[in-house]
């Protein structure tokens, strides 16, 4: 079954990258499902504090991802093994991205504002990883003939050009499309010709003395977060759940002048 699943579903050697993406989903979901049972006080799950230290599910993802990926590179990427490690790869990376943000910021972000980091690393590395598995090579390569690919220098081109379109979409603030222009080359080449958002390097760099260069970044970068951010916090609240409303400023309640 597993063969014959193998040879007509997926491309020969694409079956683990499919099972560690299965399982990254699936633990990104179930953690987050327990997390927030945990946050509302429902259910039989709660925190692992022994010794009054809070353990993060990102360090027995660290150890799953560890032993997943070194036993892969031991393994190859066919038979059994393969398939296993790609289980325990897949949920240490899930366990290890859900708490990116804690990573990034060295501090308990899980349910703050800055915490949406996870949920959208998890989106884009699940985004990339279903791209490979639809047949994208990196930086565009699988767009050349066979003839073309024979060709060195072609190929070597093909990567420095596209390459420095990444670059330059990603100097822009054009994170997202960088990293997604790395699989699809169209995507970085049109965040390397469109403006550069108003705080990205390129701007600082180019738009210094350029005033209305500079106005046009600003009032288009406006109106792209006006239409896009409600849209995007939706979407990620709904996956992962909504953050804790940072309290306003002012005097606490019983507080002195």
């Amino acid at each position: 079954m597993g063969h014959w699943f193998q040879e007509n579903i997926v491309e020969p050697g694409k079956l683990p990258l499919l099972i560690a993406l299965s399982a990254f989903v699936l633990t990104f979901a179930v953690t987050r499902m327990i997390t927030r049972l945990i946050r509302a006080g429902k259910g039989p799950f709660r925190n692992i504090t022994p010794g009054g230290v809070h353990v993060h599910h990102v360090v027995p993802g660290v150890v799953l991802t560890v032993v997943g990926g070194f036993g892969a590179v031991a393994s190859g990427q066919r038979g059994v093994a393969a398939s296993l490690l790609a289980v325990v790869f897949g949920v240490g990376a899930g366990l290890v991205l859900d708490e990116f943000a804690l990573i990034l910021h060295l501090d308990d972000v899980y349910w703050t504002e800055e915490g949406r980091q996870s949920v959208e690393v998890v989106v884009l590395t699940a985004s990339l990883v279903l791209l490979v598995l639809g047949g994208f090579s990196p930086l565009g390569v699988d767009e050349l003939s066979g003839e073309q690919q024979q060709n060195r220098l072609t190929v070597i081109l093909t990567y420095v050009l596209n390459f420095a379109f990444v670059l330059i979409a990603l100097f822009k603030g054009k994170a997202r499309m960088a990293v997604i222009g790395t699989l699809i080359p169209f995507v970085a080449l049109v965040g390397a010709l469109r403006l550069a958002r108003p705080a990205s390097l390129w701007a600082k760099r180019f738009y210094r003395r350029r005033h209305k260069t500079r106005a046009r970044a600003v009032l288009r970068a406006y109106h792209h977060d006006v239409r896009w951010v409600g849209p995007r916090r939706r979407f990620q609240d709904l996956i992962g759940g909504a953050p804790d409303r940072a309290p306003l400023p002012g005097p606490r309640p019983g507080s002195g002048p």
